[in-house]
């Protein structure tokens, strides 16, 4: 795991109602083997908010170009109704749950990444699946900046 997934990975866990589990694999269908099962990633964390009912995939990026984050994002629009279904197969979770994706970025690439959701339509907002990613930057993940034990001051989105 990336030294700052670490730090977002605690943001994360500071919601009391949020539990992380990391470099989770998202396997679409069901198998012994998700390299021989069909398609399959490992997602840098996946958040569940229980008191929201609330399952967000989270991927952290730094990188100038963002340009294996833009791959990863569009590889997930295409195989989006498969994604939910075998989160919901194997964590359980409802058909009321909103699964989203979350993209944990520094604020200087956040014009990077308009450009990758503008290039991608369906990514910008306009795919009835998938919902726009939701973007945090990674400065808002320091431990300075939040309270470490509840997070109860942020604004929920």
């Amino acid at each position: 795991m990336d030294f700052f997934q670490n730090v977002v990975v605690e943001y994360l866990r500071a919601n009391r109602a949020t539990f992380v589990n990391t470099e989770y694999c998202i396997q679409v269908n069901p198998g012994t083997n998700p390299d021989k099962s069909g398609p399959h990633w490992y997602c840098d964390a996946v958040a569940v908010n229980i008191a929201q009912k609330r399952c967000s995939l989270c991927e952290v990026s730094y990188s100038k170009t963002l340009t294996a984050l833009g791959k990863r994002l569009t590889q997930w629009r295409n195989h989006w109704p498969e994604i939910c279904a075998a989160l919901r197969r194997d964590s359980g979770f409802g058909q009321d749950w909103l699964i989203e994706p979350h993209v944990f970025i520094p604020s200087e690439l956040g014009p990077t990444l308009d450009r990758h959701l503008d290039r991608l339509p369906k990514i910008a907002g306009h795919d009835p699946q998938m919902p726009k990613p939701k973007v945090t930057f990674l400065e808002s993940v320091l431990p300075w900046k939040y309270r470490s034990w509840d997070r109860a001051s942020e604004k929920v989105a």
